[in-house]
Formats: C-alpha cells, structure tokens, sequence
C-alpha cells in the first residue's frame, strides 16, 4: 500500500447513538431519501469504538481510511508506519493513540442532558486515562430554527440532593428549569471541559471534537422513543457514584458565553486574503487543540503535527509531490505528520477546520 505523502481521505461512518438526526448527513452522501434516524453522527478518523447498549455485537466508531481504490480500517493503517503518520514526538509521549476524535453531529433533537468525566476523574475513579473533554464548532443551522442554542452549566444550580431526586424521578421539566439557553451561532467554536452539565440544541449540525473515549453521565433517560437501559445511563456504575461529576457552579448567560465560547486568535499570515486563526489551544485545554485556516490563491503550507481536516467551506486542490487531491465543502481528511509541506490553490476560497492532538512538547 502507497500512503506515503498523500492526504487519507475517509468513508462515511456513520454510528448509532440514543438521540436521533442525521438527515442533513445523508444529504451529504446523497442518499435517495435523507431521513432523521438513530444514526445522527460520522465519526471521522476515529480509532475509537463506540460502545451502544445492546449493540455490543455490532463493530461500530472505527474509521474506514481511503488511498487510491484501496480501502483499510484508520487503526489497522496507523499501525503499519506509526512515526509517519502520528510523528516520533506524538509517540514517545502518547504511544500510537492519536489522542482525539472527531465527528460530525447532526441533532433533530435537543440532545439528552448530560456531563462528561474530566480526565482527571477518569483517571483517579475510572481507571481510564481519558475524560471526555469537547469542542464544538457550529457549521449549520437547520431551517426553521430561529434561535438555535445550547444549555451548558447551571444558571440555576441546584442543591445536590434536589439535582439526584429530579434524576431518580426523571422530572425533566425540573431539570430543563436549572439552564438558560446560550445562544450559538454558525462559526461559533465552544469547549466544554469534563463536569459541565450540557445539552446541544436542536437542529444543529456540528463538528465535535473530544478526547477519545464514550464516557457520559446520561441524566436524562429517554429520547425520540427511546428509552436507554440502566447500564448506559452511568458509565455502568450509580447515581450516587457520578454525582461526584457535576460541577455545581453557578454561570449567567453571559458567563457562560465567556467561559464556554472561545473567539479566534490569528496565529500566522499566509498572504494577504490567506491565514491561519486558533479557535483552541494550549491556554484552554491540554487535551486537543483546533485552529481554522482561510485560504485563497496559491499556497505552501506546513504544520508540525498530524491533523484531521474538514472542509468547511468552498473548495480546493492540494498538491503533494506532484500528486494533486480534490477538496470541496464537508470533505474530511487526515494529514500525516511525515509530510513535510501541501500545496494549496483555491481561486474563490476556502476554509479548513483543523484539529490537532495535544501537544507532545
């Protein structure tokens, strides 16, 4: 198999979740009858298998990598030329984990409240060494949405003891009281560490970017007509055991908005319609990193890491030693840490959300 210096592109991966959506995804691969369905998400270069009550059976999460008309599973290729693919650094400090995964969400639905380990809890009470940190990047809105949204944090933070008896008693209505909507937007980037009681809107098409695990506390049990069993709703083990999880803390709106939503920081210039912004670095997590590149003209580009990229708007060709790739819109693919430079050439523009592993200096 030729993979050296070429762009690995990705199959569609669609995996099964408790929530429904997914019609804008199979409008993108084109499918005869786009529907909302119990398959919302594409994850895209994942190494990460996604565990769904009773499909345990089922083998679903890990990404199919293309290369020519060659097809192969991202973990088993990774395998093959670890260096070039994660670079010496990534591996010395992390072995052959990539340390992210990416997908694409398309919620129907407001999403089941939920919370996320930090890494630090998994660690010390999972015996994991991930959390579930996330980064949101909003691409679309759905029609007839007017005022799309997220809950993140309490703005009516609870008394412990009350929060775990609307838990037990499933009074939803109760538990929606303790959030405010925060208002997103198209463009808009948020992350939200391990703790922060959470729930993505409806009716939002999203590029999520976390640490590679499934860890939830599901503090809302059904959703589109369907009802998780208990083992999915706490990590498998209690109420009691993940109330330790929830961060209490209480957050306005617009402290929310501030902790929560990140704005751009213009990292390099390429040319004068060309540059490089970071929308997640070093100073708010150590656990990914995400920037976002705007390009026009023609361009050489190199990055010190691997990265998973997402088209997220216009089109391009990429070049790499003379072998050219075709980009357009919702195109994703992973960048090797062994190429040296790409080539890009794009007469209209185009934008390229890039998500990188932590940092291994």
């Amino acid at each position: 198999m030729n993979y050296s210096n070429k762009l690995i592109k990705f199959s569609p991966n669609r995996v099964w979740r408790t929530y429904t959506g997914g019609k804008i995804l199979d409008q993108l691969e084109n499918k005869a009858e786009p529907a909302d369905t119990h398959f919302p998400e594409d994850w895209i270069g994942s190494t990460t298998r996604a565990v769904n009550p009773d499909r345990e059976h089922i083998h679903e999460g890990i990404s199919e990598a293309l290369i020519g008309d060659e097809k192969i599973a991202f973990d088993e290729l990774l395998k093959i030329d670890p260096a070039y693919f994660l670079g010496d650094a990534h591996i010395h400090k992390f072995g052959n984990n990539p340390m992210l995964l990416v997908k694409f969400l398309d919620s129907s639905v407001r999403l089941h409240f939920q919370a996320h380990p930090s890494a630090e809890f998994a660690r010390e009470r999972l015996n994991s060494n991930h959390g579930k940190a996330e980064g949101y990047y909003i691409l679309q809105v759905r029609e007839g949405i007017e005022n799309p949204y997220v809950y993140v944090g309490f703005q009516h933070p609870p008394a412990r003891e009350d929060f775990k008896k609307m838990i037990e008693d499933q009074d939803i209505d109760a538990i929606e009281r303790c959030f405010e909507k925060v208002p997103v937007k198209e463009g808009d980037c948020l992350f939200i560490p391990g703790g922060a009681p959470h729930a993505i809107g409806e009716g939002i098409l999203m590029v999520e970017i976390m640490e590679p695990s499934d860890w939830a506390v599901r503090f809302e049990f059904t959703k589109a007509g369907y009802t998780m069993p208990v083992e999915a709703r706490f990590m498998k083990r209690d109420l009691d055991f993940c109330m330790d999880v929830f961060d209490f803390t209480a957050l306005s709106v617009e402290q929310a908005i501030a902790k929560f939503r990140h704005q751009p920081k213009r990292e390099r210039e390429f040319n004068e319609h060309s540059f490089q912004d970071s929308l997640i670095d070093e100073t708010i997590t150590d656990k990914f990193r995400v920037k976002r590149s705007t390009l026009k003209g023609k361009l050489e580009k190199s990055e010190s890491d691997f990265y998973i990229g997402i088209v997220t708007r216009g089109e391009c060709t990429v070049t790499i030693d003379g072998e050219q790739t075709e980009l357009k819109m919702f195109d994703r693919f992973f960048c090797p840490a062994g190429i040296e430079s790409i080539t890009v050439e794009s007469a209209d523009g185009v934008e390229i959300l890039e998500c990188f592993p932590p940092a291994a200096v």
